[in-house]
């Protein structure tokens, strides 16, 4: 006969058998496996069927102060975190923290507290890049990991752009440890994920289902300049760059794992730093780095590059603080410089990156055209348009 502690649950009208799987690290994960009532009379008997327990379906519904598996007769799969806080030391994780974040340490500590304390808050998407070696990213996923748990979860790139999202699409926390998602619609889809409140959930053989949305995203990357695309006045990243580790301590995974207990209680009792001024909670200058600002100026279109050299080159050619055109003024002056451009690119820079307005009406202006006869390159030429005009300080203020 089966093992009478064996745990079965039905859901709805299907029957799951609740078991261990044993890891590769020596824990156990908890598996819900599709079940059969036959199976079940074959290893019990038809009176000695086991107790299975009955709900009326899933639900997903985060919390680790005040954890429930079954709310209004729906499953949780939302999966509890098995610390119990313990007043005490926890240098380590203090040490591992203040590396991570570095000035921006309280923020740090907020970050941590507000997945602990409030889980369906929106967070801003972390992303921790450097170049060299042996620096603690991965060692902090880890932790993230050992802290949340089974609400944590291990993402390839490949994942974020499979259609079945079912096993990750409920947790807390959704880490990649070598992230490069250099395409347009990777960079669009992890954007809006982390502001999303519902999402579709997808698996193999099973109908679309809307859920509640709540999870996190931790990017980790060698590549400081191009991880992934971020344009120009982007809020939603957090950005580090993490220096080399001073020493290594084969043991400080196990030492930050002992200290989680401590370090829980003492997100429950500490008073959050920063209050809520976003969605994603902090206000984007507090969490605005130099290097984000560098990621964001690799991702410039490269006509946007090529127009603000090409207007700064005039202005100070012709000792001019403005610069008044339409978009088929600058194309000649762009090939000839060798710049291979179409005229839909210079008015996407101009209306959607730059949102600059037209001239009301048709009216006349000055620009510039080519003259090699003059010293400074460029004649001044009276043409009638609907001009836009770009300033010596709207240039500086790009950046670039």
């Amino acid at each position: 006969m089966a093992d009478v502690k064996e745990e079965y649950i039905r859901v709805g009208t299907s029957l799951y058998k609740l078991a261990h799987q044993p890891l590769a690290n020596g824990t156990t994960v908890l598996r819900r496996i599709p079940w059969s009532f036959g199976t079940i009379r074959q290893d019990y008997g038809k009176s000695h069927t086991p107790p299975i327990k009955k709900y009326d379906g899933f639900c997903t519904v985060p919390s680790h102060t005040d954890y429930h598996k079954e709310i209004d007769g729906f499953y949780n799969l939302y999966e509890p975190i098995t610390h119990v806080p313990v007043e005490g030391e926890f240098p380590d994780i203090i040490k591992l923290m203040r590396h991570i974040f570095g000035e921006q340490f309280e923020l740090g500590l907020d970050y941590m507290q507000l997945l602990y304390r409030q889980p369906t808050q929106k967070l801003p998407i972390l992303l921790l890049v450097s170049e060299e070696r042996n620096t603690g990213k991965t060692t902090f996923l880890n932790f993230l990991k050992a802290v949340f748990q089974d609400n944590t979860t291990f993402n390839t790139n490949e994942d974020f752009r499979s259609q079945f999202n079912a096993d990750w699409a409920g947790k807390l926390l959704i880490v990649v440890d070598e992230v490069l998602l250099c395409r347009r619609e990777d960079s669009e889809r992890l954007k809006n994920l982390s502001t999303a409140q519902t999402y579709k959930v997808e698996a193999k053989g099973k109908d679309r289902q809307e859920v509640n949305f709540f999870a996190k995203f931790v990017l980790c990357s060698n590549n400081e300049l191009f991880p992934v695309i971020i344009d120009t006045g982007e809020t939603r990243y957090w950005v580090r760059k993490i220096m080399p580790l001073e020493s290594d301590d084969t043991n400080f995974l196990q030492k930050l794992k002992a200290q989680i207990p401590a370090f829980l209680y003492y997100l429950q009792h500490r008073a959050l730093y920063s209050t809520k001024e976003s969605r994603m909670w902090f206000n984007p200058t507090l969490i605005h780095t130099d290097a984000l600002e560098r990621i964001m100026q690799c991702n410039r279109n490269h006509t946007e590059i090529d127009l603000v050299e090409l207007l700064r080159s005039i202005m100070e050619c012709q000792k001019v603080d403005k610069v008044s055109f339409i978009p088929q003024d600058l194309l000649p002056l762009l090939s000839i410089n060798g710049v291979k451009v179409e005229l839909w690119h210079i008015r996407k820079v101009v209306k959607e990156l730059w949102r600059l307005k037209p001239a009301p009406n048709a009216l006349s202006y000055t620009t510039y055209q080519y003259d090699y006869s003059k010293p400074t390159k460029f004649g001044a030429v009276s043409r009638v348009g609907r001009y836009y005009t770009v300033t010596k300080e709207f240039i500086e203020s790009l950046n670039i």
